[in-house]
């Protein structure tokens, strides 16, 4: 599974620098772990204001959120202000709006400014059943109360009745990892450094300077931005107030005419529409379908979420022919707004961004803008609403229970599954939990290899489940995941499996 942002002839291969052998001992003003939007957003402001920066990326840059993303740049995003309305005041919803405007306007200027392609659309929600309409209409009041001029939209466009639709024009769709490998270009042209293939396993707890504990050696900084998804480091408890959810996308070639705008649902599943340009074929245009989400690990068949939307797809446009098709993996926060800012109250060396929501392109940006202003003395009025210690969050608490009771009992699960014994040769594709004598066992088979790990997720220990679309063990307790070998994908883990032949490379 590889997105269609990959795809490209400058992308066949990851643009990685070699992995330094040796990174002990090194200082930079700032260290920003994470090679996607956000950290590299945030480390080019830095460099521009003169800092010493240095990016350390564990995959490669754009691995995770942002080179999987839809690319849509968008002020209306489905039903989120009315999601966040219902648990803020008005003051957060308008700082919420500001916050993604500012992303939004910084980062079609960039592109502008660098001669990057990107297409204007109007974003529209839409909703095909009953449910699904009430949701749009108090959107549409959500949009309006926070200025936004949203207008009704009748979708003639779509092969389909809809019952309710509201559209926000002017906004824009991107090649993500078009702007991404703009950004790494650019920090490198103002001094700063980027390392990819580098994990960073922890941060110490001095106040300053900040240790960095790294897999090529300790790193000194004064100051270290966490720009991972959901931060990997324990303190402050983000693991707990997240929650992560995997959603899939797929791009098609259609005969005809296909829908232009960038269109969003507001049902259950919901589906992301959107066009995008064919790699190397001038001209023609792709249809990108997108959703049919569930939380990590918490299902019976991830591939049956996949079939769900190949199926809707080929439904919906007869003539869909499949040219690509991905996943990607977002976190909402328990009280639905992102959480920028001290990683704990007081302790401004260590910052943090996480919970977009699936909306990590304009949010991402405003994160660095926000995160960068208060590093240099210039925070912005708006991100006082995103602050990670907030005394909103208190109304929340109740979602802080439910969300953790479900961890409790996807743990209680997990560990009943290792009563029974490991399968020793599960068929092509397929993974089986369970023991071999005293000894938790993992076993896939991936490309007629076997391979035999310990399902136990090196975060918090909850038992991992197999992922029979992406070949992959993910724990259903805070979201990590790891490939068929035991290399992580997604954090908060930062170790591999124990046991698998990752652990021992």
């Amino acid at each position: 599974m590889s997105s269609l942002w990959f795809q490209t002839p400058d992308a066949a291969s990851p643009d990685r620098a070699a992995p330094p052998t040796d990174l002990a001992d090194s200082s930079y003003d700032h260290v920003v772990v994470g090679g996607g939007i956000t950290g590299l957003t945030t480390a080019l402001l830095l460099a521009r204001a003169g800092r010493k920066v240095a990016v350390l990326e564990a995959r490669h840059l754009g691995a995770a959120a942002t080179g999987n993303t839809t690319g849509k740049l968008s002020l209306l995003q489905g039903t989120r202000l009315s999601s966040i309305s219902r648990k803020h005041g008005q003051v957060a919803v308008d700082n919420y709006v500001e916050a993604n405007r500012e992303g939004q306007a910084w980062l079609t200027q960039y592109c502008s400014k660098r001669g990057i392609a990107f297409e204007e659309r109007a974003a529209v929600t839409f909703a095909t059943t009953e449910s699904g309409a009430a949701k749009v209409l108090e959107e549409d009041a959500a949009c309006r109360a926070a200025g936004l001029p949203v207008e009704a939209a009748d979708c003639a466009e779509l092969p389909f009745p809809v019952q309710a639709g509201v559209r926000l024009d002017g906004q824009a769709q991107i090649d993500p990892m078009v702007v991404a490998r703009a950004l790494a270009d650019d920090v490198r042209e103002h001094g700063g450094q980027i390392f990819e293939g580098v994990r960073v396993r922890g941060v110490g707890h001095r106040r300053s300077p900040q240790v960095v504990d790294t897999d090529a050696g300790k790193v000194h900084a004064d100051s270290v931005v966490i720009a991972t998804g959901t931060p990997f480091l324990d303190r402050g408890g983000y693991f707990a107030r997240v929650h992560a959810q995997r959603s899939y996308a797929a791009a098609f070639t259609v005969d005809g005419t296909i829908p232009q705008d960038m269109y969003l649902g507001a049902d259950d599943p919901s589906v992301s529409l959107r066009t995008a340009p064919r790699p190397g074929h001038d001209g023609e245009q792709l249809l990108l379908v997108g959703g049919f989400g569930h939380e990590v690990g918490r299902v019976e068949s991830e591939q049956a979420h996949v079939n769900d939307m190949l199926r809707w797809a080929e439904r919906t446009f007869p003539t869909a022919r499949l040219v690509a098709r991905w996943s990607a993996q977002d976190y909402t926060s328990i009280d639905e707004l992102p959480y920028v800012g001290a990683i704990l109250p007081g302790i401004d060396g260590v910052q943090i961004a996480t919970g977009f929501a699936k909306w990590g392109l304009t949010n991402g940006v405003a994160a660095a803008l926000a995160i960068t202003g208060r590093l240099l003395g210039s925070a912005q009025g708006w991100s006082t609403s995103l602050q990670p210690w907030r005394t909103s969050e208190l109304t929340s608490a109740p979602t802080a229970v439910s969300t953790n009771l479900q961890v409790a009992k996807y743990m209680l699960s997990g560990y009943l599954t290792l009563a029974r014994s490991a399968d020793p040769a599960p068929a092509e594709g397929a993974g089986k939990v369970g023991h071999d004598g005293v000894v938790p066992r993992g076993v896939c088979t991936v490309d007629g290899t076997t391979t035999s790990v310990a399902p136990l997720c090196t975060h918090l220990y909850g038992v991992l489940r197999w992922n029979d679309a992406e070949n992959s063990w993910d724990c259903p307790l805070h979201g990590s995941r790891f490939d068929h070998r035991g290399n992580v994908l997604e954090g908060p883990a930062t170790r591999p499996l124990a046991g698998s032949p990752a652990a021992s490379d």
